[in-house]
């Protein structure tokens, strides 16, 4: 997919969904104007590769809409599912020149992208950029070292529930919602996809996906639209405490 790729009715910075939480959100004016001049949008379908571990990427962006996986081939053929990229995640490495990670489309997908090398250039003499990149940066750090103890120390069914936690939180800071309380958002996995994410199979996540309807933890309608009619027990569900940090 190259730039001539790019969609005819993108939304403006002014309308952009994850403006507020994106690499560009302390930008003033005059940078956002900078950034315009470099930036296109791409669009993947479900399923479709944004780019394979290993090619050249001749650009950085951020996910405006929908999900991607970062997932990591070993030698012998085996594909694990190393992380998760939804709305307002920067997908690139500046100062790296090739793709680190296969990125796929698990839903249909929208990306903000920059061409790379002028990004780079920005960044040096853009403090907003570099900074709130960083930031981004130790974020992701904290959320792989969660992940860790995740998939290591916890039961199937804390397992389920963190990621439900996890979705929801982002679903509700991307559109400025509460954190408490009751919750809505659409779960943007399939089962198969939770699986494979989660280290479980697939009879695994059904099971326990039905145990916390069961037990009122979340509802569910059809197998995507769920509602958490309490969330600080969900996270009790997940091992977390009321205010999102693992309990010890």
């Amino acid at each position: 997919m190259t730039l001539e790729d790019s969609l005819p009715a993108s939304p403006s910075c002014a309308d952009c969904p994850i403006r507020h939480r994106a690499v560009c959100s302390r930008c003033d004016e005059r940078e956002l104007g900078q950034l315009e001049e470099i930036k296109y949008y791409r669009s993947f379908e479900a399923g479709q590769m944004v780019i394979w571990s290993g090619d050249k990427m001749d650009f950085v962006a951020s996910v405006v809409s929908g999900i991607a996986t970062l997932t990591q081939t070993l030698e012998d053929g085996r594909t694990q599912m190393v992380g998760l990229l939804l709305p307002s995640d920067f997908v690139g490495r500046p100062g790296r020149e090739f793709a680190a990670y296969n990125i796929s489309a698990t839903t249909d997908l929208l990306m903000c992208c920059f061409r790379k090398k002028p990004f780079e250039e920005m960044m040096f003499r853009t403090p907003h950029i570099a900074q709130r990149l960083l930031e981004m940066t130790l974020d992701e750090l904290d959320s792989a070292r969660e992940w860790m103890l995740l998939l290591g120390r916890k039961t199937a069914r804390e397992k389920i529930a963190s990621l439900l936690a996890i979705v929801a939180q982002r679903d509700a800071a991307v559109k400025l919602r509460t954190q408490r309380g009751r919750m809505i958002f659409d779960l943007p996995l399939t089962r198969e996809a939770m699986a494979d994410y989660l280290g479980l199979t697939l009879e695994t996540v059904s099971r326990q996906i039905s145990a916390l309807k069961r037990d009122g933890i979340i509802e569910l309608e059809g197998k995507r639209h769920v509602t958490v009619p309490d969330f600080d027990r969900l996270l009790n569900e997940a091992g977390d405490d009321a205010d999102g940090g693992m309990l010890t």
